[in-house]
């Protein structure tokens, strides 16, 4: 665990939100919270998050629009909260950039366990960068930063990405002309926390698709591979940081 890592709770239930910051902080983060989209733009504001739980169900503004409004200039790590468990809910949560999602009622230990594991997996990005992974990939036109963690098109505009988003881009840019199947994906991704649920990697290849102005029905940079799984169709090379 990260003791200094600082996280941010959004949720409208004042009770839910004093119960998880206690409990977040006698586990050694230090924690913010928020009642609604407003209050969570005054925290980001004026201090520096390294995590946002972030409840689906918010007045105002809900959570999935305050998700996407984030993705357009953050890579912040963000775990979804909504008190329905239907699958499309974690379906529109991941579509719309969430890193993870946890259904209501919850453990608090549940919540805990997946920031860390968001957390450990957003900080070992960061540790690559720093080790000398250095610099940019470069494929049919698009350049992937891998200091700012961010897409850049052929018109030169910058894309954001999560870190999920980031993370399985990197591994097919790694793997170019390879088929990856979703097992794969899922442990290059994930490692040993890897949750093999519904379909996770194809709801954020979908996403990278959309971002890479991909036509769905005949992609040409990730490609679907009929009972295998996915590819990397186009050439990668790299260079230096800019």
């Amino acid at each position: 665990m990260e003791p200094t890592s600082t996280l941010l709770i959004v949720d409208d239930d004042a009770g839910i939100r004093t119960l998880l910051a206690d409990y977040l902080e006698d586990n050694g983060y230090r924690v913010h919270t928020a009642q609604d989209g407003a209050a969570m733009a005054r925290v980001l504001e004026s201090e520096q998050i390294d995590l946002i739980v972030l409840d689906l169900n918010l007045p105002g503004t809900d959570g999935l629009t305050l998700c996407r409004n984030l993705r357009v200039g953050s890579s912040l790590p963000v775990i979804m909260l909504t008190a329905r468990g239907e699958p499309l809910d974690r379906i529109l949560g991941l579509e719309m950039g969430a890193d993870d999602y946890l259904a209501k009622p919850f453990e608090p230990r549940e919540l805990l366990a997946r920031i860390r594991s968001v957390l450990r997996r957003s900080q070992s990005q960061s540790v690559a960068v720093e080790a000398g992974e250095r610099g940019t990939l470069h494929f049919d036109g698009w350049t992937l930063d891998l200091t700012a963690r961010h897409l850049v098109n052929p018109e030169g505009v910058i894309i954001m990405l999560s870190g999920a988003e980031f993370k399985l881009l990197k591994v097919f840019l790694d793997h170019p002309n390879r088929i990856l199947n979703r097992d794969q994906l899922m442990n290059f991704t994930h490692g040993r926390d890897a949750e093999a649920f519904d379909r996770a990697i194809d709801i954020q290849i979908s996403r990278l698709r959309q971002k890479l102005n991909e036509d769905a029905r005949a992609p040409r940079i990730i490609k679907t591979v009929r009972n295998g799984g996915y590819t990397l169709a186009v050439p990668v090379t790299a260079g230096a940081a800019s």
